[in-house]
This record gives C-alpha cells, structure tokens and sequence, in this order.
C-alpha cells in the first residue's frame, strides 16, 4: 500500500492519499509521512502540491479516527477485550494508558494533537490510545486533523533541513 501511495499520481492519487490515510488511523502499520513523496502531477507547484497532500491527509486521518473512537468507546465497555489484553504477556494496555493518561491529563486534547505530530511513531497506537480515554468526536478528530498535519510539516522541516545540510 505504501509503494501504491509513493507512486500516485493524478486526482486519483489524492484519492489514494485519502483512503491510505483513513486506514492508517485505525488498521494499518507503519507511517504516514510516505504520502509527502505521492509524485501527484496535478500542474500545482511544490508548495501547492504539498499543501493539497497534507489536507487530504489529514482529513483522511480525521475521518479515519472517528472508526478508531467508536471502536475505542466499543472496547472501553468490553470487559473480556481488556481483561484479555491485561493478562497478555506484555500489559500494553497498562503502559498506553499510563503514558496517555499522562499526557491527556496534563495537556488533553492539545496532547494528543502533540503526540501524532511526533514522525515516524505509528498513529494508530496514539489514537487508540486517546480513543480509550476520550468522550468528544469532533474534538477527536480535530485533534486528529491537528496532529496530521503537525506530523507532516515537522517531517517536511526535518527532511528540508537535513537535504539543505548537505
């Protein structure tokens, strides 16, 4: 999918775009900074061009969190799915929840738009995290959307900033 993503092109590839970042948000590992190289030839320039992948993007991500928020509301009121994942050999629901309760009783929202802006961290364990946590859609989302496109232009500047050193 990602190689599918890398080489999009067209309006398509914006649908391309779209529909991997939807997945990525609550089924999909690995990253989502791969849409940044989608080549897309829609005419724009570079900037143009890499301000249209970060909006799809990111509403593709916003979109695709609210599945992973109702999923998270669903598995919050499943006693068996988190009693099962309690007792796995390692507690991850324990280490996510203290990691995020930290964050989300210290900085909310703004803490999770924080925690999808760090690159190259898969999204989906932020935001099934938070999801767990968390009782607003659209604030979720917003947060989400935020963090998208946090994520993308701190990657820009880390990418832009090592090409330019050397």
């Amino acid at each position: 999918m990602e190689h599918l993503v890398a080489t999009a092109t067209g309006w398509v590839g914006l649908g391309i775009i779209f529909v991997y970042s939807f997945l990525i948000a609550f089924a999909l590992p690995g990253v989502s900074e791969v849409v940044l190289v989608a080549p897309l030839d829609l005419g724009l320039t570079q900037v143009e061009r890499l301000g249209i992948i970060i909006l799809v993007s990111a509403v593709g991500k916003a979109a695709g969190s609210i599945l992973a928020f109702h999923i998270g509301q669903e598995a919050k009121e499943s006693g068996p799915i988190i009693s099962f994942l309690r007792r796995s050999r390692f507690d991850v629901i324990e280490w996510s929840e203290n990691k995020t309760v930290e964050l989300a009783k210290k900085w909310g929202y703004l803490g999770m738009a924080l925690a999808l802006s760090v690159p190259f961290f898969p999204d989906t364990v932020s935001i099934y995290a938070f999801a767990v946590l968390e009782e607003d859609y659209a604030k979720f989302a917003l947060a989400t959307f935020a963090g998208s496109v946090g994520r993308l232009l701190v990657t820009i500047f880390l990418v832009g900033s090592t090409v330019v050193a050397f």
